[in-house]
């Protein structure tokens, strides 16, 4: 076999990143929190503006350090030394507590909707029940993870793709309907340039942290970028490629919802909006369900996936980024010796209880908050705002990189003039910044509360562990 048959093709490439990249949950969210088809403008934007540049500065920092396995924090090692490297890894592992206390709470909330098969049930429990219970169920997957490695990871991986086989699958749906059920009352929209230019006020600001989470991670794909076929010229051709795809995906699944649902009833209120933040996909697919005869054969399906994803992801969650810190001997050198302690099946039995008491805490003083669906749409906001922190390394590892340029030769790069690549990343580190910041606003006190206090809290966490290392090391 000659090494041009072991290449993977661009259009290969495109399909793989897309798959892992995508769901529906971010056309939902994309359509909640921006009036419904005025989102449309603001996906083409944070498409051409953030995702194009942030995908191909990947693929050269995958071309740069083809050899370490690492990912972003490998990069960071390489390109600023250990100790900044243990910050990158340390932020990567941190921004996943808010990611598990959702992924306890989403998962429970699939359950309610695949038996029950409505949004009421699980409103009417009280919130300190479902907490306590969400809590419960957060200690079972800790101590699942404990038993060390697990089969979930290749269960996770199944119900992403199954989640991204429903999302295509609703979008086609929805375009069909229309032709089989003609009188079913959709919603008529106003497709005219007024309709989808967005009001940029105080609420579009401060929720594009939600677009910005949407479409972050493409890091995971940038051990593939030398194997791909003609690197410098097939790689940012499959990205290119991946952009319009989802876009693509994003604008009919928006207009698809659009045809669903009435944008001035979801922003009735907030108790209204919270409603459908919470079980707006659920809906979405019961609606389909409903204009083809079949009852809620499709949200049945849809929360069966969705339940099936969020526990085995809560899983690979609490063990995958614990592993990436504390497994990597140039960083847990700046890690307290305690949670270095393994167990018989390896695992780190002290990391997975701090993820429990992190995450847990969270999951607590949301007894607070009035409703379910009000914990599920503040966890959605949190989640917006520490999960793209992770990305500011990947910006800042690629600066790095173009400021000592000819140290790293590399197949593949973004663009030749150092000038210009070095603008794009400033420019996608600002943006990525500036709305993690402008996404911690909220009208509701404890929610601005919450998105304050938990980015603080994890970042003092992690300035603090290496002092306390450091005290063990001079006692030793």
């Amino acid at each position: 076999m000659d090494n041009s048959q072991k290449k993977i093709k661009w259009y290969v490439l495109s399909f793989m990143c897309f798959s892992t990249l995508w769901g529906f949950g971010n056309v939902a969210n994309g359509f909640m929190y921006f009036n419904g088809i005025q989102v449309i403008f603001s996906w083409i934007l944070m498409f051409a503006l953030y995702f194009v540049p942030y995908a191909l500065m990947v693929g050269e920092m995958g071309s740069a350090f083809k050899d370490l396995g690492g990912g972003v924090t490998s990069w960071v090692s390489e390109t600023s030394g250990k100790k900044i490297a243990y910050y990158a890894g340390w932020t990567y592992f941190a921004v996943h507590i808010t990611y598990i206390a959702s992924k306890s709470t989403g998962g429970l909330k699939a359950l309610s909707w695949m038996v029950f098969q409505n949004a009421e049930t699980y409103a009417s429990f009280p919130v300190k029940a479902i907490q306590a219970v969400t809590f419960v169920c957060l200690l079972f997957f800790c101590w699942v993870a404990s038993q060390g490695l697990n089969p979930l990871k290749k269960l996770a991986t199944l119900a992403g793709s199954s989640m991204f086989v429903m999302s295509i699958l609703f979008i086609i749906m929805m375009f069909v309907a229309p032709i089989i059920n003609p009188n079913a009352g959709y919603v008529t929209m106003e497709i005219t340039k007024e309709a989808l230019i967005p009001q940029f006020n105080v609420n579009y600001f401060t929720s594009l942290s939600i677009l910005v989470f949407a479409v972050g991670g493409c890091e995971k794909i940038s051990p593939y970028v030398n194997k791909v076929e003609n690197a410098s010229k097939g790689f940012p051709k499959g990205m290119i490629a991946v952009a319009i795809m989802v876009m693509v995906c994003a604008i009919l699944g928006t207009i698809a919802m659009g045809m669903m649902f009435d944008p001035t009833v979801i922003n009735e209120s907030a108790e209204s909006f919270n409603l459908y933040v919470s079980n707006g996909a659920y809906w979405a697919f019961q609606k389909v369900g409903e204009y083809f005869h079949v009852g809620n054969f499709f949200v049945v399906v849809y929360a069966a996936c969705n339940a099936i994803g969020q526990f085995s992801t809560l899983v690979v969650s609490i063990d995958a980024p614990l592993r990436m810190l504390l497994d990597d001997k140039n960083i847990n050198c700046y890690v307290p010796k305690g949670l270095l302690k393994q167990n018989s099946k390896g695992a780190y039995v002290n990391g997975i209880i701090m993820v429990a008491v992190l995450s847990g805490a969270i999951i607590l003083v949301q007894m607070l908050v009035p409703g379910g669906d009000a914990v599920i749409a503040q966890l959605n906001k949190l989640n917006s705002v520490c999960m793209p922190l992770r990305y500011l390394w990947v910006f800042f590892a690629y600066i790095m990189l173009r400021k000592a340029t000819d140290k790293y030769p590399r197949e593949y790069k973004f663009v030749k003039s150092n000038g210009v690549a070095l603008f794009f990343g400033a420019w996608c580190f600002f943006v990525t910044l500036a709305c993690c910041l402008l996404g911690m606003y909220s009208t509701d006190t404890f929610t601005l509360i919450l998105n304050i206090v938990t980015p603080v809290v994890l970042v003092l966490l992690g300035l603090i562990l290496p002092e306390i290392r450091k005290i063990q090391d001079a006692k030793a």
